[in-house]
């Protein structure tokens, strides 16, 4: 296993990222969410801990631009507890934005997003876009064809939200066929809020990686169902291309405030994998393939970015 991941203290090698939470946010805003911001820089801390604790190596933040990414307390973050972080740049659905964004701020996104990964004081890892539900929007187009400048010139990942799990092939049809995206460079979450094993089959044969996240009170009714998927997937022969994230997005939902939080994936769901599907699974899930899912496709500075 070769590459390198880029993170907000700069890039390391992909073998060195250790267990990883694939998706989640230690920061995040939305007129969505009112009165549910991660904005408390102590509470990300200690979660990040609470994960090292757990065996975590890795966490992968998906706040895109525009909804409290805080980098520069996710770098204090990072560098306080020891656990790799990659920010994301990108964005999210329209609905996340007020005032929405108007034609000429979306034509300036691919230079934004370059920028972001390759020059910014603190630079991203990833490409974060959104799918609509059971469809695409003109926003959605928009912003999964800057994702795509974005990945042809830099070689990040795109990691795309799927509206309750819906659209992934939709997606496929534009970021890989139309805008020649490698599905290798292509990361889809929440494929478990729409528990469709044909679809979600059909979305692997494309070579992309699938993301699989929760729990969480909004998505219980579905979280039940992740050890049937996952087996379905990895009897087709996926295992190679399946994720697993926290993706907490509410304060309540973090373990230092009650709920399940980071940690929940190494002390609760790990020692289930292992017992269901071997150890050589779990290793393949937490470790090899986020290694390769974050790698960037082609390899940049390896330089800590300035006022890091």
């Amino acid at each position: 296993m070769s590459g390198v991941v880029r993170t907000v203290l700069g890039d390391v090698p992909a073998t060195d990222l250790g267990a990883v939470d694939a998706h989640d946010h230690l920061f995040l805003r939305s007129p969505v969410l009112p009165g549910h911001e991660l904005d408390a820089p102590w509470a990300a801390e200690a979660e990040l801990r609470a994960f090292a604790a757990a065996g975590g190596g890795t966490v992968v933040q998906w706040t895109p631009r525009g909804m409290g990414r805080r980098l520069a307390d996710v770098v204090a973050a990072s560098r306080a507890t020891g656990v790799h972080v990659v920010a994301a740049t990108g964005l999210h659905q329209a609905v996340h934005y007020v005032p929405p964004l108007d034609h000429v701020e979306l034509d300036l996104l691919p230079g934004r997003f370059i920028e972001d990964l390759t020059t910014a004081p603190v630079r991203a890892g990833l490409v974060k876009v959104a799918g609509g539900f059971h469809g695409l929007d003109e926003h959605a187009r928009h912003t999964l064809a800057a994702a795509a400048e974005a990945h042809h010139v830099t070689g990040a990942p795109v990691a795309v939200h799927l509206e309750l799990g819906t659209a992934p092939l939709e997606v496929l049809d534009l970021l890989c066929g139309t805008l020649g995206v490698p599905p290798a460079s292509v990361i889809l979450g929440h494929l478990g809020r729409s528990p469709d094993t044909r679809v979600q089959r059909e979305a692997a044969r494309s070579g992309a990686f699938l993301a699989f996240d929760g729990p969480s009170r909004a998505h219980h009714p579905t979280d039940w169902r992740l050890f049937d998927e996952l087996a379905a997937l990895a009897d087709a022969g996926h295992a190679g291309q399946l994720l697993l994230g926290g993706d907490t997005t509410t304060a309540a939902a973090r373990s230092v405030h009650g709920g399940p939080g980071m940690p929940y994936l190494l002390r609760n769901l790990r020692p289930r994998l292992g017992a269901e599907f071997g150890e050589d699974f779990v290793v393949q899930v937490f470790h090899r393939n986020p290694a390769r899912a974050f790698a960037l496709a082609r390899k940049e500075s390896s330089a800590v970015p300035d006022g890091a």
